[in-house]
């Protein structure tokens, strides 16, 4: 594969991400597994939970059918998902390798398309969505020439958190003093937090509280730690411990 898509778009329960991914596979399968009577195997790998990757699983499906493939008769898929625990997407990876998929579809971040980069150099992989900047993060060698067996685009959510804190300051005037509530093994949370907020919080003269939970056992302890600094506002960034707790 020779390019990468520079367009950075979030992904999200829209026909757009379905569309995108059957292009992207419609210019990633390998010629022999375009041969007629061979059937295609996709390999998707995620570490978010089953139970709420299930429209965007649905999107890929209709967008494969729209483009001709029908899932169990001329195309096969193998999930693979972690059920929100990142740890198990190195094995979740080395399975799908071995099951000689023709490609394999990483929905979520830098540690899972690291994953999946670690256990092949030569399966196409496409990356729909990781909010991480993939040259920055060593997963290519630039857009333009990105090298290797990775293709696909990223979202821009990341770099989004100026102007939601620009925002929030807008909605709530007196806003000075703001947690920052983040998980802290989250590669895209951390960027967000150093690189990102910090000038945006000095533009607006906010105060940033730094609350960072690694487990669903922390969150008790960073609310009454909360609950004790009194801030005037939390702004919680986005990843798999969130979603599967608010």
């Amino acid at each position: 594969m020779t390019k990468v898509s520079d367009q950075k778009s979030e992904v999200g329960k829209s026909p757009a991400l379905g569309v995108l991914v059957a292009l992207l596979l419609a210019f990633s399968f390998p010629a022999e597994a375009q041969q007629p009577g061979k059937v295609a195997r996709i390999g998707y790998l995620t570490t978010q939970p089953t139970a709420l990757d299930s429209g965007r699983r649905q999107e890929i499906r209709q967008a494969l059918h729209a483009f001709g493939y029908i899932e169990g008769q001329n195309i096969a898929m193998e999930y693979r998902s972690g059920e929100g625990n990142p740890d198990r997407a190195p094995a979740l990876a080395a399975e799908l390798v071995n099951l000689r998929v023709d490609l394999i579809l990483v929905a979520g971040g830098y540690g899972v398309i690291l994953a999946a980069k670690n256990a092949t150099k030569t399966i196409p992989i496409v990356m729909v969505g990781g909010g991480t900047d993939p040259v920055v993060a060593g997963l290519i060698d630039s857009l333009a020439r990105p090298g290797g067996n990775i293709t696909g685009y990223i979202n821009i959510s990341g770099y989004l958190g100026g102007k939601r804190l620009e925002l929030f300051k807008d909605a709530f005037s007196k806003l000075s003093r703001v947690a920052i509530l983040y998980e802290a093994n989250n590669t895209r949370n951390m960027f967000e937090f150093t690189e990102v907020l910090p000038a945006s919080a000095y533009a607006l003269n906010l105060t940033l509280l730094r609350r960072d939970v690694r487990d669903q056992s922390d969150f008790d302890r960073v609310f009454a730690t909360i609950n004790k600094d009194r801030p005037d506002g939390i702004f919680v960034l986005g990843g798999p411990l969130m979603q599967r707790t608010f």
